[in-house]
């Protein structure tokens, strides 16, 4: 894949920043997140300091993307069509708005047609 918007799913995320994941195993693109996977990242109930200190340092570095009309018509669309949890919906929606690619191990999200994933190897 060359280039392109890129949107991050909170599971890559949270792979980079555990190490599971190396940085050389995306693909090139310009990177952003939704404003959910945001939300998700922070408000796990037993995240340490040193965790918040590390997200939020990622979080400064990276395009937070925010709900928009559009965003919510796809989010609708897709939880209606997929029956999928709201937060899928809206990332879901936030990739389709932005005419990106969603990077992600969630391999539930192969069924929505709409949506182009990119799954790392």
């Amino acid at each position: 894949m060359n280039g392109g918007k890129v949107i991050l799913d909170t599971n890559i995320i949270l792979y980079l920043l555990g190490g599971k994941l190396h940085p050389d195993r995306l693909p090139e693109g310009n990177y952003a997140i939704s404003f959910i996977t945001e939300l998700e990242l922070l408000s796990y109930p037993n995240i340490t300091k040193r965790e918040e200190t590390q997200i939020r340092s990622f979080l400064g570095e990276i395009e937070v993307i925010d709900i928009t009309s559009d965003i919510k018509k796809y989010a609708i669309q897709f939880r209606k069509k997929y029956s999928l949890k709201l937060p899928d919906a809206i990332i879901c929606g936030t990739v389709k708005s932005h005419h990106a690619k969603l990077l992600t191990q969630d391999l539930k999200l192969k069924k929505i047609k709409e949506v182009q994933l990119v799954i790392p190897t």
